[in-house]
């Protein structure tokens, strides 16, 4: 590991959002708590990145890497205009975590990305969104209720690196997102998808990583440990040598 430890230290990217506790109310580095309690449960020790400048120099000291679902990415990534629909756009999050999904492709890190971590990694690879996924199939299925997941089925390529830690090819996911991929980016193959044809989960080249694969549902909110601990076990089969120094 990259402290000399036995448990894997998983990166996970965080957001800045206007914060209540207590007495207090202002600026906080925040990140739903699911994401480093389902990490911990996989035998990891989750490590929170907020969005500032040079967080990727982090990852010389961890061995995975997390990608966090949010807000939505600014069109501008991918050569779009706003959509009416398109909100909670933060430019500072948007920089650091293109930052850190390139700094972990170099060190060929482990990676997995949820909800708009696989956004990212998709824009990062040149691909594009739907930015507001109702318009284009016509019903709020992959985000049925305000501030609450939702849930829909998968269905998941037979033989996939993802059917393989499933352990299945169908599954029912919770759920909660109004954007999507639409062109998928370069070097990712498709792996899973809803009924309505929206692209649920994808894989990156061997050839460019050894683990780097994204889904668009919310694992954290459900039981199902199987995505965490293939990360956290990638991370602790990394090989120092394969990171450059």
């Amino acid at each position: 590991m990259a402290d000399g430890t036995s448990i894997p230290l998983i990166g996970i990217s965080a957001y800045c959002e206007q914060a209540r506790w207590g007495v207090w109310e202002a600026q906080a580095m925040v990140l739903p708590r699911r994401y480093a309690d389902r990490v911990s449960a996989a035998g990891g020790i989750p490590v929170l990145l907020p969005p500032v400048p040079d967080v990727e120099e982090a990852l010389g000291q961890l061995d995975g890497l997390m990608l966090s679902g949010g807000g939505d990415i600014d069109p501008a990534h991918y050569g779009a205009q706003p959509a009416p629909q398109t909100g909670s756009v933060r430019n500072e999050r948007d920089n650091a975590e293109f930052a850190l999904f390139a700094t972990a492709l170099e060190r060929r890190m482990p990676v997995l990305g949820i909800c708009r971590g696989m956004q990212i990694i998709n824009v990062a690879r040149g691909g594009s969104l739907h930015q507001h996924l109702p318009a284009v199939v016509g019903d709020d299925s992959h985000a049925p209720l305000p501030g609450a997941f939702g849930s829909h089925p998968v269905r998941v390529t037979p033989g996939s690196r993802l059917a393989g830690i499933l352990g299945r090819d169908e599954a029912d996911v919770p759920t909660h997102h109004h954007q999507a991929v639409d062109r998928l980016g370069d070097g990712l193959t498709a792996t899973a998808w809803t009924p309505d044809g929206t692209i649920e989960a994808f894989e990156l080249d061997a050839g460019e990583s050894p683990f780097a694969l994204a889904i668009q549902w919310h694992p954290e909110a459900g039981d199902d440990l199987s995505l965490f601990r293939a990360l956290v076990a990638a991370a602790r089969d990394r090989s120092p040598a394969a990171a450059p120094a």
